[in-house]
């Protein structure tokens, strides 16, 4: 799956194998650097401005390398879900939820069948539409995560009945 991992943009003029080496230089390099920034802002302070910082390096990054990258490709995939992290923070839903239908897909063909990564995605996508008043998308993607984690955790999981409660009180 490294090819599919690794997807580059499919252009009648397909980036060098250098500015893809340098792209992915650059997609490590912002990513270190997105942990470090992420890891001393937490701790000096959690307000919104080093946050609104953190997405906007997210987004200035998705930019550059979805020149060279597919939506698919890992480091673009990390920095979509950092990105959904940092909006479900500052309960930016739609911006959260953006992001999270983006990663899905990807996520369902990288991952194997009853990943649990990929449950946790349908389940925050799940809760995302609900809180955005669209039960039926919300329904169907908590269902998914559902039956990813009966598989995964056991029908009788207390997770999975929390999840169902979940269901029935909307």
């Amino acid at each position: 799956q490294d090819k599919e991992k690794l997807e580059i943009c499919k252009l009648n003029d397909p980036p060098s194998a250098e500015t893809v080496k340098d792209m992915i230089r650059y997609a490590r390099n912002v990513i270190e650097e997105f942990r470090r920034a992420k890891h001393y802002k937490y701790i000096l302070c959690l307000t919104l401005t080093p946050l609104v910082e953190l997405l906007e390096i997210c987004e200035l990054s998705l930019d550059k390398m979805g020149a060279v990258f597919e939506d698919s490709n890992v480091y673009m995939l990390h920095m979509m879900y950092q990105a959904m992290g940092i909006c479900l923070y500052v309960q930016d839903w739609e911006g959260a939820l953006c992001y999270g239908q983006k990663i899905i897909r990807p996520y369902s063909k990288h991952y194997p069948s009853y990943s649990l990564n990929v449950a946790s995605m349908w389940l925050k996508l799940g809760r995302l539409y609900m809180a955005l008043k669209n039960r039926t998308a919300g329904v169907k993607a908590l269902k998914r995560a559902i039956a990813i984690m009966e598989v995964a955790h056991g029908k009788d999981h207390p997770y999975i009945s929390e999840i169902k409660k979940e269901l029935e009180d909307h």
